[in-house]
């Protein structure tokens, strides 16, 4: 468990970033209706930040790939020195394809949608990609490779050329047209002209040219599915991961946790399992799970009981014992309705060392150190203004809905979403007031005020909470405009080199960078 100190082991935090617009694939226009199908619901960078893979609820998985990072060489330090500034990342459409299509079991009379739920990249291997994608009941496992493109040559060719079959044409046909039509046919003048001056001679034609395919030097990707994991889970998928080994990955639903691995795909091994025996019983399903970044016997899942759970695999073939619990105990004044309701975690993410873990529900961000279970070590406010408001949120079922959690790869920062196609970024260094309120647009900075939100720390020293970005205005986001529960933006990720990151807004990717 000895991670790195990447969140905040310095006294010296950074100044807070100014982000700015970089890209946006696919912006609709004013008034332009939004498809279902196109609505992203799922985005991942690969490790060295060259790709970016975004799924929708129409089955589809779209590859963009780097295009400034081409002709650069030599590391970030380096190129600083220069007197050339280094460019923002920029990406270009790659390829698509359709992943999922909908399925319908006739067993249980349930249909099964396309949407994408997660995607994970695999490791590269001879300059193919490889990544995971799973929607409610199948995942898949994809190899993406550029291919050499073939093309079909003339037919008709001069006589100082060599045909496709080793023979010269004769000098009476070195006029003819080289236009190619299809099926080899040839135009009504040439037809017309064969058909009034040309007889066909007692020995036949003398030649038959045929269409000679030759390889480019151009190249297309190309996507093929290498394996098809499926019938493991009684209930919906919401989390796979890759391990660090390399070879095996975890999918996990509401109440059990399967290993599998990446070459196997008709047999899994069910690792978590908290199905109890009465299922009136049943007090908290699963909401999220991550394998450690680089300790492979490891790895956390959340619950909708706001806890984190931590095993290791080297305890036991079934890890139904936890070997750390991480979760924020709530005083008993202060619980409602809605306590267990906003305390549901939909997402966690360790940090790129492993040391920390983040984790979002409803309300706030937390981050958590793995060698400290007495309680997060930050909080971070992000719908604390919503909280008069939980009744309505609760009547238009707004308060199931889950964001995303995401962290910079140096672990000085984090992000999440919120309404209004807002996301908010958090300095974690200890004394840092960092708290961005960004809107997912080409001015993304339009939503801020001048005024920064102080942290207040909490009077226990054991935990070192820092509680920041709570609005005081009960009916507006946290720089005072109203909020509209329509437009929610989910799903993010950020570079895991640079200060970089990739939101969804509907169908709209969107990309900034500081």
């Amino acid at each position: 468990m000895n991670g790195g100190d990447e969140a905040g082991a310095s006294g010296d935090f950074p100044q807070p970033l100014d982000w700015r617009f970089s890209q946006v694939f696919g912006e609709r226009s004013a008034g332009e209706e939004v498809q279902e199908v196109d609505i992203i619901s799922a985005i991942e960078f690969d490790k060295s930040g060259h790709h970016l893979a975004t799924g929708d609820r129409g089955g589809r998985v779209v590859l963009f790939e780097r295009t400034d990072s081409k002709n650069t060489s030599g590391a970030r330090r380096d190129l600083e020195g220069t007197d050339y500034p280094l460019r923002h990342p920029e990406f270009r459409y790659k390829t698509e394809f359709q992943s999922h299509e909908p399925e319908f079991d006739y067993l249980k009379s349930l249909e099964i949608e396309e949407k994408i739920n997660k995607i994970r990249w695999s490791q590269t291997a001879n300059g193919a990609l490889f990544l995971l994608s799973t929607n409610d009941k199948t995942i898949k496992f994809w190899k993406v490779q550029d291919k050499k493109i073939k093309k079909i040559c003339d037919i008709n060719t001069d006589s100082s050329k060599t045909l496709g079959n080793g023979s010269v044409a004769s000098s009476s046909n070195s006029n003819s047209t080289n236009a190619c039509l299809t099926n080899g046919g040839l135009p009504d003048k040439v037809n017309n002209s064969l058909s009034n001056d040309f007889s066909l001679p007692p020995a036949g034609i003398p030649l038959l040219r045929l269409p000679v395919v030759t390889t480019s030097h151009e190249t297309s990707p190309v996507a093929r599915c290498r394996r098809v994991y499926t019938h493991a889970h009684d209930y919906h998928i919401n989390s796979i991961s890759n391990n660090s080994d390399g070879e095996t990955f975890i999918s996990a639903d509401d109440l059990r946790i399967n290993l599998w691995n990446l070459e196997i795909s008709n047999q899994s091994f069910n690792i978590v399992d908290v199905k109890p025996a009465n299922m009136e019983d049943l007090t908290e399903v699963i909401t999220s799970a991550e394998f450690h970044p680089t300790h492979c016997n490891m790895l956390a899942y959340s619950s909708s009981k706001g806890s984190i759970r931590l095993i290791d695999l080297r305890q036991s073939a079934l890890c139904d014992s936890h070997s750390k619990l991480f979760e924020d105990t709530e005083t008993p004044s202060s619980r409602s309705f809605f306590t267990e309701i906003i305390a549901s975690i939909s997402d966690i993410k360790f940090a790129k060392e492993g040391r920390y873990i983040l984790s979002r529900d409803y309300m706030m961000l937390k981050l958590w150190d793995i060698n400290m279970d007495s309680g997060p070590v930050s909080t971070f406010q992000v719908h604390e203004h919503l909280r008069p408001k939980l009744c309505d949120l609760y009547e238009n079922d707004s308060i199931f809905d889950k964001f995303e959690c995401c962290l910079s790869g140096d672990g000085l920062r984090v992000s999440t979403g919120s309404y209004s196609n807002l996301f908010r970024v958090f300095g974690v260094s200890p004394g840092s007031t960092e708290s961005t309120t960004l809107e997912a647009s080409k001015n993304p900075m339009r939503r801020q005020v001048t005024t920064p939100s102080r942290p207040s720390r909490s009077l226990s020293s054991i935990t070192r909470v820092v509680r920041r970005g709570a609005a005081e205005s009960p009916g507006v986001d946290g720089n005072g405009n109203s909020f509209d529960h329509t437009t929610k933006l989910l799903h993010l990720a950020w570079h895991p080199t640079e200060n970089s990151i990739a939101c969804a807004a509907a169908n709209s990717l969107y990309m900034y960078y500081a």
